[in-house]
């Protein structure tokens, strides 16, 4: 397939199976406030996944449209990291997985913005501004949680155990990647490595918290090959479009 085809749609993939896992949390938040805000933050990564699909389908000039491609494609044929198919668990392991993927996301949008290709640099530029709440939301949160009770801290450290291992897939680049990199289209994901543990670095400290070292790293999600819980979510996801296909609101 195309190689920009193809890295459209990991960015799309990336933010929708984020955004359906989020969207779980929707009326079982830990307060009303903040209910909203995972309920917010769904909202903007779905619209950040419609806007790469609605390319994607126009790249691929086959009759696909941003629904086929959300709902009509099988396990093997997403492409999004395995950090964001990870189960929600409790609140501080849905926080570290926001918060490591928003600070992944807001540096490589920064960078997508001067892509050749106009209609990416577009929506990275829109979706950056979204990103950069998220990123500070959630860093909110990993403090608070990090440095609060002794309960809280212990959730935390069991979720970094649980998700560190799914962070080294994100700077490890795919064929397409590298292909869309040497084009001047898309991100060197490689080059972004520093930033982020500098940034991670940085909030681990103020939450009193410490990076984990020499952990083995899953990868695989961008090429298709993906945990369990991605057939879990897809399972959800796709289920009405399947059951009766072609039907819309």
């Amino acid at each position: 397939m195309n190689p920009l085809i193809d890295y459209t749609l990991h960015l799309g993939d990336n933010a929708l199976i984020l955004g359906q896992k989020n969207s779980e949390w929707c009326g079982h938040g830990p307060v009303l406030e903040q209910d909203i805000a995972i309920t917010n933050i769904s909202l903007d990564l779905i619209g950040q996944a419609r806007n790469f699909y609605q390319y994607a389908a126009q790249l691929k000039n086959d009759g696909s449209a941003e629904d086929t491609l959300a709902y009509l494609r099988d396990s093997r044929e997403y492409k999004n990291c395995l950090l964001v198919e990870q189960p929600n668990g409790d609140w501080a392991q849905t926080i570290l997985r926001q918060f490591f993927f928003s600070a992944y996301q807001y540096f490589l949008y920064q960078e997508l913005q001067t892509s050749q290709e106009e209609q990416l640099a577009a929506i990275a530029a829109k979706a950056l501004k979204e990103v950069t709440y998220h990123l500070r939301w959630s860093s909110e949160w990993i403090i608070r949680l990090g440095d609060g009770t002794e309960e809280s801290r212990n959730r935390m450290l069991n979720a970094t155990n649980g998700l560190w291992m799914f962070t080294g897939e994100l700077f490890i680049a795919s064929c397409y990647e590298l292909q869309v990199v040497n084009e001047s289209v898309g991100v060197d994901v490689t080059a972004l490595k520093t930033k982020w543990e500098q940034r991670v670095k940085e909030i681990f400290t103020e939450a009193t918290l410490l990076v984990p070292e020499k952990v083995f790293q899953r990868t695989g999600g961008k090429e298709g090959i993906h945990t369990e819980y991605l057939g879990y979510i897809l399972a959800d996801l796709q289920f009405m479009q399947r059951a009766y296909p072609g039907c819309e609101w």
